[in-house]
């Protein structure tokens, strides 16, 4: 019984392995796009990408037959969500610093906007792990685009007057 025990527990951790080490990068490129941090500079996402992962371990063997990856990407996305809601007091505030293209989104449209676009996830699927309407989705994506492609402008610098010498 032990030795049989101790077998599933080795081939579990094989198996474990094996899958991040196939999805490890993907995922931490999605908590990186998430967080809206630098690639070489991304403390949050490995946070992130680590309890996601810490998580899917978890429920390896309660999987059968599910994609890991997709139950890997979930928690990335329920835990982007709460971390988001706790950190800004709401879902909808923006980063205060911009330097990242994705930091201009609110944390709901960032998370809409990878999941859609970068990870390919249907929109009703999106809908359903984030506990909205597909076309609250569809138009929080549309909004979040249109965000990027059209960046609102800096205000005009206030005019100075140069003194007569």
């Amino acid at each position: 019984m032990r030795e049989r025990r101790a077998s599933q527990g080795i081939r579990r951790a094989r198996d474990f392995e094996s899958f991040v080490a196939g999805a490890a990068g993907r995922l931490l490129h999605t908590a990186t796009l998430l967080t809206a941090e630098p690639r070489d500079a991304n403390p949050r996402a490995r946070r992130l990408l680590t309890l996601a992962l810490a998580h899917t371990y978890a429920s390896w063997d309660r999987l059968h037959g599910e994609d890991p990856y997709d139950s890997a990407r979930r928690q990335l996305a329920v835990r982007f969500q709460r971390a988001a809601w706790h950190q800004y007091g709401g879902f909808g505030r923006r980063r205060a610093s911009p330097d990242h293209g994705l930091a201009r989104l609110t944390p709901q449209e960032r998370l809409i906007l990878v999941l859609r676009l970068y990870e390919g996830i249907a929109e009703e699927q999106a809908a359903a792990l984030l506990g909205l309407p597909a076309e609250r989705v569809r138009a929080i994506c549309a909004r979040a685009m249109a965000t990027l492609l059209h960046p609102p402008r800096d205000p005009v610098p206030a005019r100075m007057e140069v003194a007569p010498s």
